[in-house]
């Protein structure tokens, strides 16, 4: 859906893919509320091969998926505001993010965001110049099943 002249629009919930990651089809929730987007953890564990920082974490797509284990270059570590409006250091990644047929390179915060719907926050600096969000609707790219 596209405004006449103007940016895609999406909706406050998408179905959203992370390539690189191997990522599929993962509700996500769109948030022009939060700066960075974010992606739910298990757990994550530093560590240091051939002399590049990683990071080793795992997730599950969904909350009735197996546990996944990966492993990313780290990108840095950022001090953001939380859910609850604490602040935290988290460690950020760089993944293509696919909404859609749009796909574009993107940092994302690792945080165990347990207990809230969405295992993939989307924040405004990757929405920003790309994106037009309709708060009053949802999945409007479609069933994410293209972005497989």
């Amino acid at each position: 859906m596209r405004l006449t002249g103007e940016l895609p629009v999406t909706g406050w919930r998408e179905w959203a893919t992370l390539p690189a990651l191997g990522l599929v089809r993962i509700a996500a929730k769109i948030d022009t509320g939060a700066r960075s987007c974010a992606l739910h953890v298990e757990w994550q564990r530093e560590r240091v091969e051939n002399g590049i920082a990683q990071v080793a974490f795992a997730l599950r797509e969904s909350p009735e998926a197996p546990l996944r284990e990966l492993c990313a270059p780290i990108a840095g570590r950022r001090t953001v505001a939380d859910t609850g409006g604490g602040r935290e250091s988290r460690i950020f990644i760089r993944s293509r993010l696919r909404l859609g047929d749009w796909e574009h390179e993107v940092d994302i915060g690792l945080a165990n965001r347990h207990g809230l719907r969405h295992r993939l926050l989307i924040g405004r600096a990757a929405l920003a110049g790309h994106w037009c969000v309709d708060p009053g609707r949802t999945f409007l790219l479609g069933d994410g099943e293209a972005s497989a």
